[in-house]
């Protein structure tokens, strides 16, 4: 429900049918936006509009399910208020949006200083590196002072011993690594001597198995000089019985 707002009294009733009949009789036109300066007529227009104002609130917070605060302070200072919630409770949420919108500000403001000095932190730092690069290729030296090519000349013979003891390292590396690999190449050589070695030697003694088995197959007979068979000497007495007989 709206708020009560009064009632007019008599002399502004009075001054509002007047100024309605004087604009029915000019005809509806434009109003120029600027203050009254006749007090009745001002207080008049202030309770027609004032109305209307409540009015559309009202229907705003309705009709588009809205949260409407209106507070007005005529010029003898009273005050007219609306609120389909609270007057105080939207207040409070107006302070923490504006707030909130102004911490954002802030915030945004703030990382934007932070990535920009960053940024250029990062290029003069990027300006350094390339000017000490060309420095340590001999270049853009004119702009340097005695102390500085000294202070660069001790800079490089520590970085160039750095990197002859590295490179000495990996050479006793590769060396080590090298020997053992010799030593085990020289192991499967001698490995693989050994093994050729035993198949040249397994046919030649598979020969001379073989020949030892066919002189034991047949032995050689050794005769004695003074020695005669026991058949023999038969047979010779046999033979002499029989020349005995015939003669």
């Amino acid at each position: 429900m709206l708020p009560s707002v009064g009632f007019l009294d008599q002399a502004s009733a009075e001054a509002d049918q007047g100024s309605s009949a004087s604009q029915k009789k000019m005809g509806r036109g434009k109003i120029e936006i600027k203050r009254i300066e006749n007090t009745t007529n001002r207080q008049v227009t202030f309770c027609k509009r004032r109305n209307g104002l409540l009015k559309k609130a009202y229907e705003l917070s309705v009709l588009c399910d809205a949260e409407v605060a209106l507070v007005v302070f005529s010029s003898r200072g009273r005050l007219y208020e609306y609120a389909n919630n609270s007057v105080r409770g939207t207040i409070e949420r107006y302070k923490k949006a504006c707030s909130a919108s102004s911490n954002s500000e802030s915030v945004s403001q703030v990382n934007t200083q932070f990535y920009q000095q960053e940024s250029s932190k990062l290029q003069r730092q990027i300006r350094d590196i390339q000017n000490l690069n060309r420095h340590i290729l001999g270049e853009a030296l004119s702009s340097l002072s005695f102390k500085e090519l000294k202070n660069l000349e001790g800079r490089l013979e520590k970085g160039i011993s750095r990197v002859r003891s590295k490179k000495n390292e990996i050479l006793l590396a590769e060396i080590e690594f090298m020997q053992k690999r010799e030593i085990e190449l020289q192991d499967r050589n001698n490995y693989l001597r050994a093994k050729i070695a035993e198949s040249e030697r397994a046919p030649q003694q598979q020969s001379n198995a073989m020949t030892g088995t066919v002189y034991e197959s047949v032995p050689s007979q050794s005769y004695d000089q003074n020695f005669l068979p026991v058949n023999f000497l038969e047979f010779n007495h046999q033979y002499s019985q029989e020349d005995q007989i015939a003669l």
